[in-house]
């Protein structure tokens, strides 16, 4: 199963797994849409990483502020590893819904579908081996440390609360180190590296072209 675009007789519903990873700013999420954009209506799910993280809700605010999210213990690897198997049985999932404001997770869960192609995008889906097993195309977003810097700046200010020196201050402590120790390193597992984040339409279309040979073969 590990093969690319190898065959799918261990899985019941036919489905392809998908895994994006990345550092922090690197362009995902456009790689995402992209993706979800070239291929048929409703095929397609997407289980965000940062949705696992676990629940730091009962810690004090300036414990919070020193939670480390770009470590690898700070996912619950085993509940999404669960939840992926789940879905390739053919069974609904309750996705967690999770808050940076409050470093908790939300009472409100998301339902989940399983569909023929299941994307699993976040920073660190790489790093645990268990998760990289049932993978069946291992892609890495690559872009510059500037470029992943300044889409930090903007996200964390108008979507996390943070003021410009307190990313800047975030970055240093955490994210920089984190993505040279944890990160970068697994590109070496990927498939597929797309550099230049979303910009890179070349890379993206051999990434979709590849999908598409997976519907044409139902």
């Amino acid at each position: 199963m590990n093969n690319f675009l190898s065959d799918f007789v261990e899985n019941p519903i036919n489905m392809l797994l998908i895994g994006i990873a990345g550092g922090s700013g690197c362009g995902k999420s456009t790689v995402v849409k992209k993706i979800i954009k070239s291929l048929p209506k409703n095929s397609v799910a997407v289980i965000p990483q940062d949705s696992y993280y676990k629940d730091s809700g009962h810690l004090s605010a300036e414990e919070r502020s020193k939670k480390n999210f770009d470590h690898p213990s700070s996912i619950e690897f085993t509940l999404l590893r669960k939840h992926l198997d789940q879905l390739k049985l053919g069974n609904s999932i309750e996705m967690p819904m999770y808050s940076y404001l409050t470093c908790a997770r939300l009472k409100e869960t998301v339902m989940v579908e399983p569909q023929k192609v299941i994307i699993v995008e976040g920073i660190l889906i790489l790093t645990n081996p268990k998760l990289r097993e049932i993978l069946d195309i291992k892609v890495f977003v690559d872009a510059d440390p500037d470029d992943r810097l300044m889409r930090i700046i903007k996200r964390d200010i108008e979507e996390r609360g943070r003021s410009f020196v307190e990313v800047l201050e975030h970055y240093e402590k955490f994210v920089k180190p984190m993505h040279l120790q944890f990160i970068e390193p697994t590109k070496r597992y990927a498939d597929i590296v797309i550099p230049q984040g979303g910009a890179n339409t070349v890379g993206i279309d051999i990434l979709t072209s590849k999908i598409k040979q997976f519907f044409i073969g139902l």
